[in-house]
């Protein structure tokens, strides 16, 4: 009697003998099947880096910081429309981090331009340099940290000397690969600034590069660039996580009392944990997901129905091979396990097929915002079994119709 091995062996290469005899259909449901797949891994694999990109990007925050900012958008409140809120002035920044009683670390930030030249000598950078505008506290509390030089000082920050802290990629675009700018003059659009220091290279987030900005005190945005409308951003830091809480209601509470927020109306500003933020752009990302488990889903039902079409096709195409088995002492259940066989092989090429290509091609999209590279197994474990299932599920009918012929009706079909 022959082994339970040999048995596989046997159906695996009559398995492999069929498929080869109707390679077009079968290669169109393998497409089919791996596009499904590949549909899936894709989406997954890019929202999988994105979201990589996201934690590595407020990683260096944590848990023990959050901001106060304007209110840009409008809600509503105990049943009334409420508008965006006026601009964080420069004079409500300043005394909130001069007087605050928390026990955490206050930085004030403002965006000066994202439209800056930054150029020295022959040489120059695109108009798209982004310049903020920072006290010496921003690099600490902020999590930055330099590859070259130093941070402003306290003197520089009161008296807006004309210092600046440039992003990597604009010491490559303004400087020769000899010389060594810290301590060297460059021009922002008309204004001269000494080099204090240059900023560690951040790469790329959301397609944007983080090394293509500039940081020069507070009152330099103020002289270079218009004042009016433009809102400060405030960043704390505490010292344990524990009492970022205590630290939020206190600052709450004090930049109430500064903008003259009345009792029970709503804030004019809003706090946001850095964690709270994480999480808002890992739901954001959520839904891409979802729109890929369901395309994936759908394309693989179309998929099964194509694979039992082609087994059904089989079927009635080996009916005599079918009566021949049968009368050589095949059993219903081994004829039934051979046409399963057949489904199963064919759908999990399929799916190798669709991860790698998924795979890639998440990755390339990756590569092109320049996210992290990421390998989502317990998705492409899911690629596998949802191709298992599929697979199954589409060639069980079939299976079972041919176990169910008559030996003697088999064989006496042309």
């Amino acid at each position: 009697m022959a082994s339970t091995s040999t048995l596989w062996h046997d159906m695996a290469l009559v398995a492999l003998r069929s498929i080869r005899s109707q390679t077009l259909r079968t290669s169109l449901t393998i497409g089919i099947i791996g596009i499904g797949i590949m549909a899936l891994i894709a989406m997954v694999t890019a929202t999988e880096s994105l979201k990589a990109n996201v934690r590595q990007e407020f990683s260096s925050l944590g848990t023990q910081s959050f901001s106060i900012g304007q209110v840009r958008s409008g809600g509503i409140f105990k049943g009334r429309r409420t508008t965006p809120s006026s601009p964080i002035d420069y004079r409500e920044a300043m005394r909130f981090k001069r007087e605050s009683l928390g026990d955490f670390s206050v930085t004030a930030s403002v965006f000066g331009t994202g439209m800056a030249t930054v150029s020295k000598g022959n040489l120059r950078s695109d108009p798209n340099v982004t310049v903020q505008g920072v006290d010496e506290l921003f690099l600490p509390v902020s999590g930055l940290d330099l590859a070259l030089g130093r941070n402003f000082t306290p003197t520089e920050i009161n008296n807006g000397s004309a210092v600046v802290l440039l992003g990597k990629s604009l010491v490559n675009r303004v400087f020769q690969s000899w010389e060594e700018p810290v301590g060297q003059y460059v021009l922002v659009g008309s204004q001269r600034y000494i080099v204090a220091g240059v900023l560690e290279s951040r790469g790329t987030s959301f397609g944007r590069s983080q090394d293509n900005q500039i940081l020069i005190p507070l009152l330099c945005v103020r002289r270079q660039y218009s004042d009016e409308g433009r809102s400060y951003n405030l960043t704390c830091r505490v010292n344990q996580a524990e009492s970022i809480q205590d630290a939020v209601e206190s600052a709450t509470g004090f930049m109430r009392m500064i903008r003259g927020d009345a009792p029970g109306e709503p804030n004019t500003f809003r706090i946001r944990q850095s964690n709270q933020i994480v999480e808002t752009l890992l739901k954001a990302t959520d839904g891409i997901a979802l729109a890929a488990v369901f395309i994936g889903l759908v394309t693989l039902l179309g998929a099964g129905i194509g694979l039992m079409n082609i087994m059904l096709v089989a079927v009635s195409e080996r009916t005599r091979e079918i009566g021949t088995r049968k009368s050589l002492g095949a059993s219903s259940r081994a004829i039934q396990t051979q046409f399963l066989v057949e489904v199963i092989f064919i759908g999990q090429m399929g799916g190798v097929i669709g991860i790698a290509a998924g795979l890639a091609a998440g990755n390339i999209i990756a590569s092109y915002f320049e996210t992290p590279l990421v390998v989502p197994w317990a998705w492409m474990t899911l690629g596998v079994i949802l191709c298992f299932v599929t697979s199954l599920a589409s060639g069980y009918y079939p299976a079972r119709l041919a176990s169910k012929l008559d030996p003697i009706v088999a064989l006496g079909r042309e």
